[in-house]
Protein backbone atom coordinates (compact mmCIF):
# COMPACT_ATOMS: atom_id res chain seq x y z
CA UNK A 1 0.00 0.00 0.00
CA UNK A 2 1.29 3.34 -0.87
CA UNK A 3 -0.04 6.93 0.47
CA UNK A 4 0.35 9.90 -1.52
CA UNK A 5 0.11 13.54 0.56
CA UNK A 6 -1.08 17.27 -1.09
CA UNK A 7 0.19 19.73 1.25
CA UNK A 8 -1.67 21.70 -0.86
CA UNK A 9 -4.81 19.88 -0.95
CA UNK A 10 -4.34 18.98 2.31
CA UNK A 11 -5.16 15.71 1.00
CA UNK A 12 -4.58 12.04 1.70
CA UNK A 13 -4.42 9.55 -1.89
CA UNK A 14 -4.10 5.96 -0.53
CA UNK A 15 -3.01 3.06 -3.06
CA UNK A 16 -2.88 -0.32 -3.62
CA UNK A 17 -2.57 -2.60 -6.67
CA UNK A 18 -4.32 -6.15 -6.05
CA UNK A 19 -3.43 -9.16 -6.99
CA UNK A 20 -5.52 -9.18 -10.12
CA UNK A 21 -3.18 -6.49 -11.33
CA UNK A 22 -6.21 -4.00 -10.18
CA UNK A 23 -5.87 -0.18 -8.93
CA UNK A 24 -7.57 0.82 -5.97
CA UNK A 25 -7.66 4.69 -4.96
CA UNK A 26 -9.14 6.41 -2.16
CA UNK A 27 -9.36 9.89 -0.84
CA UNK A 28 -10.90 9.91 2.98
CA UNK A 29 -13.31 12.69 3.40
CA UNK A 30 -14.00 12.70 6.90
CA UNK A 31 -17.52 14.32 8.31
CA UNK A 32 -18.68 13.93 4.20
CA UNK A 33 -22.18 12.18 4.39
CA UNK A 34 -21.79 11.45 0.55
CA UNK A 35 -19.83 8.31 -0.91
CA UNK A 36 -18.33 7.99 -4.37
CA UNK A 37 -17.12 4.88 -5.95
CA UNK A 38 -16.20 5.01 -9.89
CA UNK A 39 -15.15 1.42 -11.25
CA UNK A 40 -13.69 2.14 -14.93
CA UNK A 41 -11.66 0.46 -17.52
CA UNK A 42 -9.02 2.48 -19.97
CA UNK A 43 -11.40 1.36 -22.77
CA UNK A 44 -13.43 3.74 -25.40
CA UNK A 45 -14.79 3.73 -28.36
CA UNK A 46 -11.39 4.65 -30.52
CA UNK A 47 -10.06 1.31 -29.52
CA UNK A 48 -11.59 -0.30 -32.20
CA UNK A 49 -8.64 -2.57 -33.59
CA UNK A 50 -6.89 -4.23 -31.35
CA UNK A 51 -4.69 -7.80 -30.42
CA UNK A 52 -7.45 -9.78 -27.91
CA UNK A 53 -6.14 -11.69 -25.26
CA UNK A 54 -4.45 -14.71 -26.14
CA UNK A 55 -4.40 -13.93 -29.86
CA UNK A 56 -1.25 -12.68 -31.94
CA UNK A 57 -3.36 -10.78 -35.03
CA UNK A 58 -5.00 -7.98 -34.55
CA UNK A 59 -9.06 -7.26 -34.45
CA UNK A 60 -11.08 -5.38 -35.91
CA UNK A 61 -14.35 -4.87 -34.10
CA UNK A 62 -17.96 -2.60 -34.98
CA UNK A 63 -18.03 0.59 -34.14
CA UNK A 64 -20.18 1.18 -31.55
CA UNK A 65 -18.97 -1.84 -29.56
CA UNK A 66 -17.64 -0.42 -26.57
CA UNK A 67 -20.52 1.48 -25.79
CA UNK A 68 -22.76 -1.63 -26.55
CA UNK A 69 -21.38 -3.42 -24.21
CA UNK A 70 -21.60 -1.24 -21.04
CA UNK A 71 -25.22 -1.45 -21.87
CA UNK A 72 -25.05 -5.34 -21.79
CA UNK A 73 -23.21 -5.32 -18.30
CA UNK A 74 -26.27 -3.48 -16.66
CA UNK A 75 -27.94 -7.00 -17.55
CA UNK A 76 -28.19 -10.10 -15.16
CA UNK A 77 -30.55 -13.18 -15.22
CA UNK A 78 -33.25 -11.35 -13.03
CA UNK A 79 -33.15 -8.60 -14.39
CA UNK A 80 -33.07 -5.82 -11.35
CA UNK A 81 -30.12 -4.39 -11.11
CA UNK A 82 -31.29 -0.71 -10.79
CA UNK A 83 -33.55 -2.38 -7.54
CA UNK A 84 -30.86 -3.61 -6.06
CA UNK A 85 -29.24 -0.54 -5.97
CA UNK A 86 -31.85 1.44 -4.86
CA UNK A 87 -32.95 -1.22 -2.05
CA UNK A 88 -29.60 -0.13 -0.58
CA UNK A 89 -29.87 3.62 -1.56
CA UNK A 90 -27.53 4.36 -4.33
CA UNK A 91 -27.89 6.04 -7.49
CA UNK A 92 -26.17 3.65 -9.73
CA UNK A 93 -24.96 5.40 -13.14
CA UNK A 94 -22.45 4.34 -16.07
CA UNK A 95 -20.91 6.21 -19.37
CA UNK A 96 -18.80 5.28 -22.18
CA UNK A 97 -16.47 8.16 -23.95
CA UNK A 98 -13.96 8.18 -26.32
CA UNK A 99 -11.26 6.67 -24.16
CA UNK A 100 -13.25 5.36 -20.85
CA UNK A 101 -16.40 3.11 -20.04
CA UNK A 102 -16.93 3.98 -16.46
CA UNK A 103 -19.92 2.61 -13.96
CA UNK A 104 -20.45 4.24 -10.46
CA UNK A 105 -22.58 5.22 -7.76
CA UNK A 106 -23.35 7.47 -5.00
CA UNK A 107 -24.73 6.91 -1.77
CA UNK A 108 -25.48 7.93 1.78
CA UNK A 109 -25.69 4.36 3.27
CA UNK A 110 -24.90 0.95 2.63
CA UNK A 111 -22.00 1.93 1.34
CA UNK A 112 -19.62 -1.47 0.96
CA UNK A 113 -22.58 -3.51 -0.01
CA UNK A 114 -23.00 -1.29 -3.17
CA UNK A 115 -19.46 -1.55 -4.16
CA UNK A 116 -19.29 -5.22 -3.68
CA UNK A 117 -22.63 -5.24 -6.42
CA UNK A 118 -21.35 -2.58 -8.69
CA UNK A 119 -17.37 -4.98 -9.04
CA UNK A 120 -19.31 -8.02 -9.13
CA UNK A 121 -21.96 -6.85 -12.10
CA UNK A 122 -18.88 -5.24 -13.76
CA UNK A 123 -16.71 -8.91 -13.56
CA UNK A 124 -20.11 -10.95 -14.31
CA UNK A 125 -21.30 -10.17 -17.63
CA UNK A 126 -24.77 -11.31 -18.85
CA UNK A 127 -24.69 -11.83 -22.45
CA UNK A 128 -27.12 -13.86 -24.62
CA UNK A 129 -28.43 -13.61 -28.24
CA UNK A 130 -31.42 -12.35 -27.17
CA UNK A 131 -30.67 -9.70 -25.00
CA UNK A 132 -28.20 -8.33 -27.87
CA UNK A 133 -30.80 -8.31 -30.49
CA UNK A 134 -33.25 -6.70 -28.15
CA UNK A 135 -30.52 -3.72 -27.70
CA UNK A 136 -29.86 -3.49 -31.24
CA UNK A 137 -33.14 -1.90 -31.43
CA UNK A 138 -32.60 0.40 -28.14
CA UNK A 139 -28.79 1.54 -29.17
CA UNK A 140 -29.92 1.89 -33.01
CA UNK A 141 -33.08 4.63 -31.85
CA UNK A 142 -30.55 6.35 -29.59
CA UNK A 143 -28.11 6.82 -32.61
CA UNK A 144 -31.43 8.00 -34.68
CA UNK A 145 -32.64 10.56 -31.81
CA UNK A 146 -28.49 11.97 -31.79
CA UNK A 147 -28.69 12.12 -35.56
CA UNK A 148 -31.55 14.37 -35.07
CA UNK A 149 -29.85 16.75 -33.08
CA UNK A 150 -28.28 19.56 -34.44
CA UNK A 151 -26.20 20.46 -31.32
CA UNK A 152 -24.71 17.07 -31.94
CA UNK A 153 -24.48 16.87 -35.71
CA UNK A 154 -22.40 20.26 -35.84
CA UNK A 155 -20.02 18.43 -33.36
CA UNK A 156 -19.56 15.15 -35.15
CA UNK A 157 -19.16 17.20 -38.88
CA UNK A 158 -16.55 19.18 -37.34
CA UNK A 159 -14.62 16.12 -36.37
CA UNK A 160 -14.95 14.51 -39.84
CA UNK A 161 -13.49 18.00 -40.99
CA UNK A 162 -10.60 17.50 -38.60
CA UNK A 163 -9.86 14.04 -39.05
CA UNK A 164 -8.96 11.79 -41.99
CA UNK A 165 -8.69 8.57 -40.53
CA UNK A 166 -8.62 8.63 -36.59
CA UNK A 167 -12.02 6.73 -35.15
CA UNK A 168 -12.57 9.76 -32.30
CA UNK A 169 -14.54 11.13 -35.77
CA UNK A 170 -16.69 8.50 -34.94
CA UNK A 171 -19.82 8.53 -33.03
CA UNK A 172 -19.57 6.84 -29.42
CA UNK A 173 -22.45 4.68 -30.66
CA UNK A 174 -21.48 4.24 -33.74
CA UNK A 175 -24.06 3.64 -35.88
CA UNK A 176 -27.23 1.85 -37.05
CA UNK A 177 -25.60 -0.37 -39.73
CA UNK A 178 -22.15 -0.98 -37.82
CA UNK A 179 -24.43 -1.98 -34.27
CA UNK A 180 -26.12 -4.65 -36.75
CA UNK A 181 -22.41 -6.72 -36.95
CA UNK A 182 -22.33 -6.93 -32.82
CA UNK A 183 -22.21 -10.06 -31.60
CA UNK A 184 -21.76 -12.72 -28.55
CA UNK A 185 -18.09 -13.46 -29.36
CA UNK A 186 -17.14 -9.80 -30.28
CA UNK A 187 -18.48 -8.60 -27.44
CA UNK A 188 -16.36 -11.55 -25.40
CA UNK A 189 -13.45 -10.74 -26.74
CA UNK A 190 -14.00 -6.64 -25.80
CA UNK A 191 -14.58 -7.66 -22.31
CA UNK A 192 -11.51 -10.36 -21.60
CA UNK A 193 -9.28 -7.92 -23.41
CA UNK A 194 -10.38 -4.86 -21.58
CA UNK A 195 -12.32 -5.46 -18.84
CA UNK A 196 -8.91 -7.48 -17.35
CA UNK A 197 -8.16 -5.70 -14.22
CA UNK A 198 -4.82 -4.93 -14.88
CA UNK A 199 -6.60 -2.62 -17.49
CA UNK A 200 -8.85 -1.04 -15.18
CA UNK A 201 -9.34 0.97 -11.51
CA UNK A 202 -11.22 1.73 -8.84
CA UNK A 203 -11.68 5.18 -7.36
CA UNK A 204 -13.27 5.59 -3.79
CA UNK A 205 -14.12 8.82 -1.76
CA UNK A 206 -15.80 9.30 1.17
CA UNK A 207 -15.96 9.21 5.49
CA UNK A 208 -14.90 5.30 4.89
CA UNK A 209 -12.24 3.41 5.65
CA UNK A 210 -9.71 1.27 3.24
CA UNK A 211 -9.21 -1.48 4.62
CA UNK A 212 -12.75 -2.17 4.58
CA UNK A 213 -12.76 -1.13 1.04
CA UNK A 214 -10.03 -3.60 0.35
CA UNK A 215 -11.72 -6.46 1.74
CA UNK A 216 -14.65 -5.69 0.01
CA UNK A 217 -12.73 -5.91 -3.55
CA UNK A 218 -10.71 -9.05 -2.03
CA UNK A 219 -13.88 -11.01 -1.52
CA UNK A 220 -15.99 -9.52 -4.93
CA UNK A 221 -13.25 -10.04 -7.16
CA UNK A 222 -12.61 -12.63 -9.43
CA UNK A 223 -9.37 -14.41 -9.43
CA UNK A 224 -9.29 -16.59 -13.17
CA UNK A 225 -7.64 -13.84 -14.90
CA UNK A 226 -5.29 -13.58 -16.94
CA UNK A 227 -2.27 -11.51 -16.13
CA UNK A 228 -1.65 -8.97 -19.17
CA UNK A 229 1.29 -6.22 -19.14
CA UNK A 230 -0.08 -4.21 -21.90
CA UNK A 231 -3.18 -4.16 -24.55
CA UNK A 232 -1.74 -3.85 -28.20
CA UNK A 233 -4.22 -0.96 -29.76
CA UNK A 234 -4.10 0.11 -33.11
CA UNK A 235 -4.60 3.47 -34.63
CA UNK A 236 -4.48 4.50 -38.15
CA UNK A 237 -1.69 6.64 -39.42
CA UNK A 238 -3.71 10.29 -39.14
CA UNK A 239 -2.52 12.46 -41.21
CA UNK A 240 -1.33 16.60 -39.94
CA UNK A 241 -3.50 17.75 -42.93
CA UNK A 242 -7.29 18.24 -41.95
CA UNK A 243 -9.69 16.03 -44.14
CA UNK A 244 -12.19 19.03 -45.30
CA UNK A 245 -12.51 22.93 -45.05
CA UNK A 246 -16.35 23.42 -44.41
CA UNK A 247 -19.39 20.95 -43.82
CA UNK A 248 -22.35 22.90 -43.71
CA UNK A 249 -25.95 20.96 -43.53
CA UNK A 250 -29.46 22.17 -43.29
CA UNK A 251 -31.73 21.06 -40.06
CA UNK A 252 -34.30 21.92 -37.67
CA UNK A 253 -32.85 24.69 -35.48
CA UNK A 254 -33.78 28.24 -34.96
CA UNK A 255 -30.54 29.75 -35.73
CA UNK A 256 -27.57 28.79 -37.41
CA UNK A 257 -25.18 26.67 -35.13
CA UNK A 258 -21.64 26.73 -35.73
CA UNK A 259 -17.95 24.51 -34.54
CA UNK A 260 -14.74 25.50 -35.69
CA UNK A 261 -11.62 23.55 -34.78
CA UNK A 262 -8.22 23.58 -35.37
CA UNK A 263 -6.51 20.09 -35.36
CA UNK A 264 -3.62 19.39 -32.86
CA UNK A 265 -0.48 18.10 -34.69
CA UNK A 266 1.27 17.75 -31.39
CA UNK A 267 0.49 14.32 -30.30
CA UNK A 268 1.78 10.87 -29.06
CA UNK A 269 2.44 13.18 -25.34
CA UNK A 270 0.86 11.44 -21.98
CA UNK A 271 1.37 12.32 -18.52
CA UNK A 272 2.49 16.04 -17.46
CA UNK A 273 3.21 16.94 -20.67
CA UNK A 274 -0.32 16.01 -22.39
CA UNK A 275 -1.95 17.47 -19.21
CA UNK A 276 -0.02 21.16 -19.24
CA UNK A 277 -0.88 21.61 -23.26
CA UNK A 278 -4.39 21.04 -22.09
CA UNK A 279 -4.59 23.65 -19.26
CA UNK A 280 -2.13 26.06 -21.12
CA UNK A 281 -4.95 25.79 -24.90
CA UNK A 282 -7.54 26.19 -22.60
CA UNK A 283 -6.12 29.49 -21.07
CA UNK A 284 -5.52 30.65 -24.41
CA UNK A 285 -9.32 29.64 -25.46
CA UNK A 286 -10.28 31.44 -22.69
CA UNK A 287 -7.97 34.80 -22.76
CA UNK A 288 -9.35 34.84 -26.18
CA UNK A 289 -13.00 33.94 -26.66
CA UNK A 290 -14.55 34.10 -23.03
CA UNK A 291 -16.93 36.93 -22.17
CA UNK A 292 -14.30 38.96 -20.54
CA UNK A 293 -12.55 39.19 -23.93
CA UNK A 294 -12.17 42.40 -26.22
CA UNK A 295 -13.23 39.95 -29.12
CA UNK A 296 -16.00 38.56 -27.63
CA UNK A 297 -17.58 41.84 -26.66
CA UNK A 298 -16.92 43.49 -30.36
CA UNK A 299 -18.87 40.38 -31.93
CA UNK A 300 -21.72 40.84 -29.14
CA UNK A 301 -22.18 44.41 -29.53
CA UNK A 302 -22.01 43.68 -33.18
CA UNK A 303 -24.58 41.31 -32.93
CA UNK A 304 -22.83 38.37 -34.39
CA UNK A 305 -22.88 35.92 -31.26
CA UNK A 306 -24.60 35.32 -28.23
CA UNK A 307 -24.02 33.79 -24.74
CA UNK A 308 -23.73 30.52 -26.26
CA UNK A 309 -20.01 31.46 -27.44
CA UNK A 310 -17.03 30.23 -26.45
CA UNK A 311 -13.70 27.59 -26.87
CA UNK A 312 -12.65 24.63 -25.12
CA UNK A 313 -9.91 22.12 -25.90
CA UNK A 314 -10.03 18.58 -25.18
CA UNK A 315 -7.05 15.49 -26.12
CA UNK A 316 -5.63 12.58 -25.41
CA UNK A 317 -2.75 10.86 -26.80
CA UNK A 318 -3.71 10.26 -30.30
CA UNK A 319 -5.72 13.13 -31.03
CA UNK A 320 -6.41 16.40 -29.87
CA UNK A 321 -8.69 20.21 -30.89
CA UNK A 322 -9.59 23.22 -29.89
CA UNK A 323 -13.62 23.68 -30.72
CA UNK A 324 -14.71 27.83 -30.95
CA UNK A 325 -18.87 27.26 -30.64
CA UNK A 326 -21.93 29.35 -30.79
CA UNK A 327 -24.53 30.47 -32.54
CA UNK A 328 -24.56 33.71 -35.10
CA UNK A 329 -26.91 34.59 -37.74
CA UNK A 330 -23.39 34.93 -39.85
CA UNK A 331 -21.10 32.22 -38.97
CA UNK A 332 -18.62 32.64 -41.91
CA UNK A 333 -18.38 35.96 -40.76
CA UNK A 334 -17.68 34.72 -37.54
CA UNK A 335 -15.19 32.32 -38.66
CA UNK A 336 -13.22 34.97 -40.87
CA UNK A 337 -13.21 37.49 -37.82
CA UNK A 338 -11.43 34.09 -35.77
CA UNK A 339 -8.86 34.12 -38.70
CA UNK A 340 -7.98 37.90 -38.91
CA UNK A 341 -8.03 37.27 -35.68
CA UNK A 342 -5.52 34.77 -35.32
CA UNK A 343 -3.37 36.04 -37.77
CA UNK A 344 -2.06 38.76 -35.37
CA UNK A 345 1.23 37.97 -33.21
CA UNK A 346 0.48 36.39 -30.21
CA UNK A 347 1.95 39.06 -27.97
CA UNK A 348 -0.67 41.44 -29.22
CA UNK A 349 -3.66 39.20 -28.29
CA UNK A 350 -2.36 37.30 -25.48
CA UNK A 351 -1.17 40.07 -22.64
CA UNK A 352 0.06 39.05 -19.12
CA UNK A 353 -2.15 40.50 -17.42
CA UNK A 354 -4.99 38.57 -19.19
CA UNK A 355 -2.86 35.42 -18.66
CA UNK A 356 -2.71 36.01 -14.98
CA UNK A 357 -6.24 36.66 -14.36
CA UNK A 358 -7.31 33.68 -16.27
CA UNK A 359 -4.90 31.32 -14.62
CA UNK A 360 -5.55 32.18 -11.32
CA UNK A 361 -9.54 31.72 -12.48
CA UNK A 362 -8.80 28.52 -13.31
CA UNK A 363 -7.12 27.38 -10.03
CA UNK A 364 -10.14 28.72 -8.30
CA UNK A 365 -12.37 26.78 -10.19
CA UNK A 366 -10.58 23.73 -9.50
CA UNK A 367 -10.49 24.18 -5.81
CA UNK A 368 -13.82 24.97 -6.03
CA UNK A 369 -14.64 21.54 -8.05
CA UNK A 370 -12.61 19.69 -5.00
CA UNK A 371 -16.34 20.51 -2.33
CA UNK A 372 -17.77 17.91 -4.92
CA UNK A 373 -17.12 14.21 -4.76
CA UNK A 374 -18.23 13.73 -7.88
CA UNK A 375 -15.92 16.10 -9.85
CA UNK A 376 -12.69 14.49 -7.97
CA UNK A 377 -13.96 10.61 -8.80
CA UNK A 378 -14.51 12.02 -12.61
CA UNK A 379 -11.17 13.83 -13.17
CA UNK A 380 -9.29 11.39 -10.61
CA UNK A 381 -10.27 8.37 -13.56
CA UNK A 382 -9.80 10.70 -16.15
CA UNK A 383 -6.26 11.86 -15.23
CA UNK A 384 -4.64 8.66 -14.17
CA UNK A 385 -5.65 6.93 -17.47
CA UNK A 386 -3.33 9.81 -19.03
CA UNK A 387 -0.82 8.75 -16.03
CA UNK A 388 -1.59 11.81 -13.88
CA UNK A 389 -2.58 11.96 -10.35
CA UNK A 390 -5.08 14.55 -9.40
CA UNK A 391 -3.54 15.18 -6.61
CA UNK A 392 -0.30 16.67 -8.76
CA UNK A 393 -3.18 19.05 -10.62
CA UNK A 394 -2.87 22.18 -8.53
CA UNK A 395 0.96 22.26 -8.60
CA UNK A 396 1.15 21.85 -12.87
CA UNK A 397 -1.46 24.44 -13.05
CA UNK A 398 0.49 26.84 -11.01
CA UNK A 399 3.57 26.28 -12.53
CA UNK A 400 2.45 27.42 -16.04
CA UNK A 401 3.88 30.53 -17.07
CA UNK A 402 3.62 33.27 -19.89
CA UNK A 403 6.26 32.21 -22.61
CA UNK A 404 3.94 28.80 -22.42
CA UNK A 405 0.99 29.79 -23.64
CA UNK A 406 3.10 31.99 -26.45
CA UNK A 407 4.82 29.16 -27.50
CA UNK A 408 2.05 27.26 -28.24
CA UNK A 409 -0.64 29.14 -29.82
CA UNK A 410 2.04 30.25 -32.33
CA UNK A 411 2.37 26.44 -32.98
CA UNK A 412 -1.51 25.42 -32.95
CA UNK A 413 -3.51 27.96 -33.95
CA UNK A 414 -2.56 28.32 -37.70
CA UNK A 415 -5.28 28.77 -40.64
CA UNK A 416 -3.68 25.23 -42.49
CA UNK A 417 -5.25 23.28 -39.06
CA UNK A 418 -8.92 25.03 -39.53
CA UNK A 419 -12.50 23.44 -40.17
CA UNK A 420 -15.53 24.89 -39.98
CA UNK A 421 -19.07 23.20 -39.18
CA UNK A 422 -22.40 25.02 -39.84
CA UNK A 423 -26.18 23.63 -39.36
CA UNK A 424 -28.19 25.92 -40.82
CA UNK A 425 -32.19 26.71 -39.89
CA UNK A 426 -34.57 24.45 -42.49
CA UNK A 427 -35.64 27.33 -45.28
Amino acid sequence: MKIYESEQLKEKLYYKKMESGLKVFFIPKEGYTKQYAIFATDYGSIDNVFVPIGEKAPLEVPEGIAHFLEHKLFESPDNNLFDKFSKLGANVNAYTNFNQTAYLFSSTKNFYESLSLLIEFVQNPYITDENIDKEKGIIAQEINMYMDNPGWRVYFNCLKAMYNEHPVKIDIAGTVDSIQKINKELLYKCYNTFYNPTNMALFVIGDLSFEEILRVVEKSQKNNYDKVEEIKRIFPVEDKKINTKLIEENMMTSAPIFYMGFKDWENGLRGEKLIKKDLVTNIILEILFSSSSAFYNDLYEEGLINSSFGGFYTGKESYGHSLVVGESKEPKKVYERILRLINEPAETLLWEDDFNRIKNKAIGEFLMGLNSIEFIGNNFIDLYFSDFLLIDYLTLLESIEYKDILERYNRHFTEENVVLSIINPLE
